[in-house]
């Protein structure tokens, strides 16, 4: 018999108390993710829970571990004008305000009545670590403002360049001194930390603040020093200013990496959203530099063969670069790539080095004669052929030694069982005694006491940790699988689509796969595949008693789940931004392009010979008017799949 809501509750309710102690202390038996998988489902079973509300113990060793007031999403990006161009047409604002984006680390202040009570690092963006002692150090950092505020203020710590120069520099930039500070237990340095601010919300009140501008000036009234901000009516006028502030980042005092672009209208159901949409950060073109490519080494993850470009020493983005990351072998015939090319390598995200074509011509001298770049054919471990598919090169062999050992890896990260180390994973694995997931549920303390460096005690504790009751979202438990290409981030979106159980993914075909947004052809089938492989080692795993699927959260009537729109054009009964925001509270999603797995086009002309409209026609989609889009709002998602 299923578990009614309330008796979920309840178990959820106990598991959390049991992990918070050890949660807060540093030491969780399970990971943070899992532990916020726990919260959030009680949270949305059953707000009102104590549980949720009380403030965790201080912590034995290292920061106690605190909430936000808000989550600190992950911002959408645009690394180009197109992109950002796209999203401007999108969201569509009647001003847009422009912030530099800081490159620091972020902080979250919390005020009670005008005090300072706490100060929290990002973290995993819903909790983070406390460091009210070492913030009250810094810069810019009030310990009380001139009214009775209840709230958070958000910011990012910085070390200005200068400081860096003049004590720092054996660190790589001032963004590594800043977050190595930031953390000492002594707060030994912290003085030379400052804090610009750049955001705010008000405890329990959504309309305190309505406007991004309103909040930039209410900061700077109560004395705290905030982020440069312009605005701008016109997207290409940011993309201008993006450009002008580019060419002088290199003068300014303190670190930037781009613009943080957002509505001027401050929408704070858009800002809980773990990605909000109505702000992004507008990136740098990335700093390039051209250097000679010498040989070509394949790393070997799981079952993938990713080729890595050795290269001339050069200096990018404030380090030495000697390796760069070459993708796949499809990027290495696009780019016309060979050893003794001249190419122009960047830093994606100013962190991964990357060879995204070749450098001009006579920007280098001539390397000599140059040769071409050779890719393995077997299976470093297994002997089998390797498939080049273009986006990958790869071992098809699903009982790879080198493959499963991998998914053991990967099992043990997602579920973080600090215990089981590498080393000892791996003397199971060649052992013969783990080969596959479900055999880490049949270990014994006895068994594990055999093996090297081990007694009872350790054993006892390895043992224990495998054996720690844990709930898993969907998307982590299968992304904890390991499947080739398919990570968590897009298994979210094929929850967020409605497959949202173990079974409905098994009996969803590719092509039901194919049309989740974001997805393709290439990614469906891997799922559909690894979900086969898979099926018989999920199945004694979730056997065993030991890990279980969060359940689904319950139907809220949501009729346009799984559908998507375009606009074009002017609608009479409201705004286009109107429409996009009904269409997403129903479930539904919206693009902003044509493609093959769009539902539906909505125009104030079907007859017109826009873009747009002929190429819905050329790909049979529907296209449809805005009375016949306001009859779907008003429909069940059956009434909308006859439409």
């Amino acid at each position: 018999m299923k578990q009614t809501l309330e008796q979920d509750a309840e178990v959820l309710e106990a598991r959390i108390r049991a992990y918070q102690g050890s949660y807060y202390n540093g030491e969780a038996e399970i990971s943070d993710a899992a532990f916020d998988e726990l919260w959030d489902t009680l949270k949305r079973i059953k707000p009102d829970s104590p549980v949720l509300h009380q403030i965790g113990p201080d912590a034995l060793d290292g920061f106690p571990k605190a909430r936000h007031l808000i989550p600190m999403g992950s911002q959408e990006k645009a690394a180009n004008p197109e992109a950002f161009r796209d999203w401007a047409g999108k969201i569509a604002p009647d001003t847009f305000v422009v912030q530099y984006k800081l490159d620091g680390a972020s902080l979250e202040l919390q005020y009670e009545q005008g005090a300072l009570v706490r100060a929290i690092t990002r973290g995993n963006g819903l909790m983070g670590d406390e460091i009210t002692r070492n913030a009250r150090r810094m810069a810019g950092v009030l310990p009380r403002l001139d009214m009775p505020f209840t709230g958070g203020i958000r910011g990012e710590v910085v070390m200005t360049r200068a400081v860096w120069r003049q004590g720092y520099a054996d660190k790589a930039n001032c963004r590594n001194a800043a977050n190595g500070l930031m953390r000492r237990k002594d707060g030994q340095g912290c003085e030379d930390l400052r804090l610009i601010c750049y955001d705010a919300a008000a405890m329990g009140d959504d309309g305190y603040f309505q406007d991004e501008l309103e909040k930039v000036r209410w900061l700077k009234d109560r004395g705290f020093q905030v982020t440069e901000t312009a605005t701008f009516t016109d997207a290409e006028e940011v993309i201008a200013y993006r450009e002008a502030v580019s060419s002088k980042r290199d003068a300014l005092p303190i670190d930037i990496d781009g613009l943080v672009v957002k509505d001027r209208k401050t929408d704070m159901a858009d800002l809980r959203r773990d990605r909000p949409e109505r702000q992004i950060a507008f990136k740098f073109d990335p700093e390039v530099a051209y250097s000679i490519l010498r040989s070509v080494e394949w790393s070997e993850s799981g079952a993938t063969y990713t080729p890595i470009a050795v290269i001339d020493p050069v200096r990018l983005a404030g380090t030495t670069v000697q390796r760069a990351n070459l993708n796949n072998p499809d990027m290495i015939r696009s780019l016309g790539l060979t050893l003794g090319s001249a190419g122009a390598v960047v830093k994606r995200g100013e962190i991964i080095p990357k060879i995204q074509g070749l450098a001009p011509s006579g920007t280098l001298p001539e390397a000599g004669e140059k040769t071409e770049i050779s890719l393995p054919t077997l299976c470093g471990s297994c002997g089998t052929p390797l498939e080049d598919g273009g986006s990958r090169l790869y071992c098809p062999n699903p009982g790879c030694p080198k493959r499963l050992l991998h998914r053991l890896h990967k099992w043990v990260a997602v579920l973080d069982i600090r215990e089981l180390g590498e080393k000892l994973l791996r003397q199971f694995f060649e052992a013969q005694r783990i080969r596959q997931l479900s055999d880490l549920y049949t270990l014994t303390q006895e068994e594990v006491a055999e093996f090297e460096r081990m007694g009872e005690l350790s054993a006892a504790k390895v043992i224990r940790h495998i054996r720690t009751p844990r709930i898993l979202s969907l998307a982590a438990f299968v992304a904890g699988f390991d499947i080739e290409g398919v990570g968590e981030t897009i298994m979210e979106k094929v929850v967020a689509a409605g497959f949202n159980t173990l079974e409905a993914l098994r009996s969803a075909q590719a092509e039901d796969l194919a049309a989740v947004y974001g997805l393709g052809d290439i990614t469906a089938r891997a799922i559909c595949t690894g979900l086969a492989e898979t099926a018989a080692d999920m199945d004694a795993v979730l056997a065993a008693g030991v890990i279980s699927i969060a359940l689904p959260p319950p139907d809220t009537g949501q009729p346009l789940r799984g559908f998507s729109f375009c606009f074009t054009g002017e609608l009479q009964r409201m705004k286009r931004s109107e429409a996009r925001e009904k269409v997403k509270a129903l479930g539904g999603t919206v693009k902003s392009a044509i493609g093959k797995d769009l539902s539906y086009l909505v125009t104030p002309d079907r007859e017109s010979g826009s873009g747009k409209n002929q190429k819905a026609r050329s790909l049979g989609i529907p296209i449809i008017d805005e009375e016949a889009f306001l009859s779907l709002l008003n429909q069940g998602r059956r009434s909308l799949g006859e439409a």
